[in-house]
């Protein structure tokens, strides 16, 4: 009453005021507006009995509104002091037939997003599944896929091994019979030639130079010594196969003491690699880069005695740019003078490695194993390469999958995959390849935050495991590596996010799944991908990541006869079905409607990216995180080969689309000036660099992101400062100074 009381003063006397200042009417119609909105709050929350009333009452007092036209007439409702007159007129005054329909309307769907729906927030599942690009067919052309047989029926027995050698064989590594691989190579190599071998990934070559190593030293007169120094030594490309090769040369060495093992490699403690150097090591095993490293500065290792140079991976030494390294390494060995046997191997031999086989090796007998060439067969070193190149061999127990999902779905189809397999199957261990050591550690932090959660004991139906997530790449501690290697090699699940420094040669056993999140630079890299599971004839399946736009990758494939079948992103999505922490508001159980099932598992994918979201946009440091993730992950992405960039280009890109699947809500306009830390103390600097920076600002979004981003492999080295290059302009003008006055 106190209100209507105050409407009646206002009211009573309006000619006075009106006399004094032409202001006043205006006033009381402000206060009559805002009474007029105050009572339409209250009328959101009435019951819907009463709304019916309240149309009926709105037309009859809109065609009341119709023949009336000064605005000062509404007055005389306040007199009454009923609450229903006074929402009856707030609704007439809004009464236009423009807004009224959409405002009856819209009210009771906005309440559920306020007040909830049952405990569950409203949820909008256009904003995930709108605006994608249409997902095409993928059709694989039908290929004459390349095949190896893998296993033989001959014997160790038959090679005239040592007999311990043999029993260790049997024994330690379960061996029995040779690969084709091994039966091919052991006799090229145990006869002292050169040899060129190429078999497809879990083949046994370890074994294939391995046991003809350990044979050679073993029967050397006089026995070899400690202090002989190294008498083999074995480049890899990475710590993770140097740690796998040092470890098999230890299983094989078991029975011959005297011969010594060691591995170098980056992340250890130079000091106690000298001290071991200086104590002998017979079988030396390294990383390209910290061998280098020692030949320069470790006085006490000498090659005098080296009888064996392996390369293993030798592509993919070439590929990470040890070119430079590698011919260090030859001059140092071809400065003893003494003859060596050299061996190269791979399971996909490039071109490159022509000129490299030219230079260490004399006349190598090439051992290809494949379908149609069983027989060992002798080349030249500049024509092998180039004629295995064409086509790759996979195991024949591996199934290869391809799905097509658009860039803003990738993260929320990647959880349901992992979901599936390791938490509500058994004995499942996935390997997760993405392009990015930023973008590793953000799905990791992303992941145990959200899918490791435990769920409501009540709301829980299924049985499920609990998920171990592992981390591998090149940014690491070496402790932490090899600690990783180690637990995800004895583990019976899990998944293992990392970046292509285990795609070669590691052999992690019971690794069911390959998922290639980020599709690979090459065909080449897709065969060593693939290749960490269906090892040794085992049984395994591979997972490939594309988006609409990168679908031609498919064809590239199958021209080195690689076939691949379509997995239906929807099938994948709906493994969501299973998890009760994602669930919408429907309750679609007993709807098994093929439109309520694809509502109900949109809604889940929707609820589970609004859970990335939430958590990626809770502080600054984990928006930061996922910035710098897609930051990384578009910088990888301009590292497509020529060959490939009409597949891969960043310009075919959508930049925001690309940040949801980072669990970020808008495009990242500004991701270059917010990565880069003080950028304001960077453009107010003393000197005039803000005027070098400023012209690339005025490009557009992709063009900008894509000038920033520099390759990942880079990592700065073979690149000058500006510091540096002018450092080098001077010494360069001193010295023309210095050369002028004392000319």
């Amino acid at each position: 009453m106190a209100e209507d009381v105050l409407m009646l003063n206002i009211s009573s006397a309006p000619v006075t005021f009106h006399k004094k200042t032409n202001r006043r009417p205006l006033s009381t119609a402000e206060k009559w507006a805002q009474k007029k909105r105050e009572s339409k709050r209250k009328a959101v929350f009435e019951s819907q009995e009463s709304s019916a009333s309240k149309q009926r009452k709105i037309n009859q007092t809109g065609q009341q509104h119709t023949h009336t036209q000064k605005p000062q007439t509404p007055r005389s409702p306040p007199q009454r002091s009923n609450n229903r007159d006074t929402e009856e007129n707030a609704d007439r005054g809004e009464n236009s037939p423009a807004k009224s329909p959409s405002k009856v309307k819209t009210f009771p769907k906005k309440a559920p997003e306020e007040h909830g729906d049952h405990g569950r927030p409203f949820i909008k599942t256009s904003s995930l599944f709108r605006n994608n690009p249409e997902i095409p067919d993928v059709l694989s052309p039908a290929v004459n896929q390349v095949k190896e047989k893998v296993f033989t029926s001959s014997m160790f027995e038959e090679l005239n091994l040592h007999p311990h050698l043999v029993a260790t064989l049997h024994k330690v590594l379960n061996v029995t019979s040779m690969t084709s691989v091994q039966k091919k190579t052991i006799p090229v190599l145990m006869s002292g030639k050169d040899a060129v071998v190429r078999s497809q990934t879990g083949s046994g070559k370890t074994l294939a130079y391995g046991i003809p190593v350990v044979q050679f030293l073993q029967a050397m007169q006089p026995k070899v010594k400690r202090s002989d120094g190294p008498l083999a030594v074995l480049i890899v490309p990475t710590r993770e196969l140097a740690l796998q090769s040092f470890q098999m040369f230890q299983k094989l060495l078991k029975p011959f003491t005297w011969i010594v093992p060691g591995v170098l490699m980056g992340g250890e403690k130079r000091k106690a690699e000298k001290a071991r150097l200086r104590k002998g090591i017979n079988v030396l095993i390294s990383t390209p880069g910290r061998l280098v490293d020692h030949i320069k500065n470790t006085l006490s290792i000498a090659f005098s005695a080296v009888r064996w140079l392996i390369l293993d991976e030798a592509d993919r030494t070439l590929d990470l740019g040890f070119e430079k390294d590698l011919t260090v390494i030859l001059n140092a060995l071809n400065a003893t003078g003494l003859t060596r046997q050299n061996v190269l191997l791979s399971a996909t031999l490039t071109e490159g490695l022509s000129r490299l086989a030219s230079i260490s090796m004399k006349e190598p007998v090439n051992i290809h194993v494949s379908e149609g060439r069983e027989e060992t067969v002798e080349a030249c070193p500049q024509a092998a390469p180039q004629a295995l190149s064409d086509s790759y061999a996979v195991p024949e127990r591996l199934q290869q999958h391809v799905v097509v999902v658009p860039s803003k779905l990738h993260l929320v189809c990647l959880a349901a995959f992992i979901l599936a397999k390791c938490k509500f199957e058994q004995r499942q261990k996935l390997i997760v390849f993405i392009s990015s050591c930023e973008a590793v550690e953000f799905l990791l932090t992303l992941f145990t935050a959200i899918l490791c959660e435990k769920p409501s004991t009540s709301s829980t139906k299924h049985t499920s495991a609990s998920l171990n997530f592992y981390r591998l790449h090149g940014n690491m501690r070496q402790e932490e590596r090899t600690e990783v290697f180690q637990e995800f090699s004895q583990c019976k699940t899990g998944v293992l996010l990392c970046t292509d420094v285990a795609a070669r040669g590691l052999d992690l056993p019971q690794v069911t799944w390959i998922v290639q999140y980020n599709p690979p630079v090459s065909t080449v890299e897709y065969v060593h991908r693939v290749g960490r599971t269906a090892r040794i004839g085992t049984q395994g399946s591979s997972l490939l990541f594309l988006t609409p736009s990168e679908t031609a990758f498919v064809d590239v494939l199958a021209k080195h006869n690689i076939s691949l079948s379509e997995m239906k992103m929807e099938d994948v999505l709906a493994n969501l079905i299973k998890d009760e922490r994602f669930k919408g508001r429907g309750k679609w159980d007993s709807k098994r409607s093929a439109a309520a099932f694809e509502q109900e598992v949109r809604e889940r994918a929707t609820v589970l990216q609004t859970d990335f979201e939430n958590y990626v946009h809770a502080n600054n440091e984990s928006l930061q995180t996922a910035k710098c993730a897609l930051q990384s992950f578009l910088r990888a992405y301009t590292t497509y080969p020529s060959s490939l960039k009409h597949i891969f280009h960043i310009r075919s890109l959508h930049l925001g689309h690309a940040a949801k699947s980072f669990g970020l809500r808008d495009a990242p306009q500004g991701l270059g000036s917010s990565i880069t830390t003080n950028p304001a103390n960077s453009k107010d600097s003393k000197k005039g660099k803000d005027k070098a920076k400023r012209p690339p600002k005025k490009l557009t979004a992709k063009e900008r992101v894509s000038n920033l981003m520099r390759s990942e492999y880079l990592s700065g080295i073979d690149g000058e400062s500006k510091s540096k290059k002018k450092k080098r302009k001077k010494k360069k003008g001193q010295a023309e100074e210095e050369q002028s006055t004392t000319a």
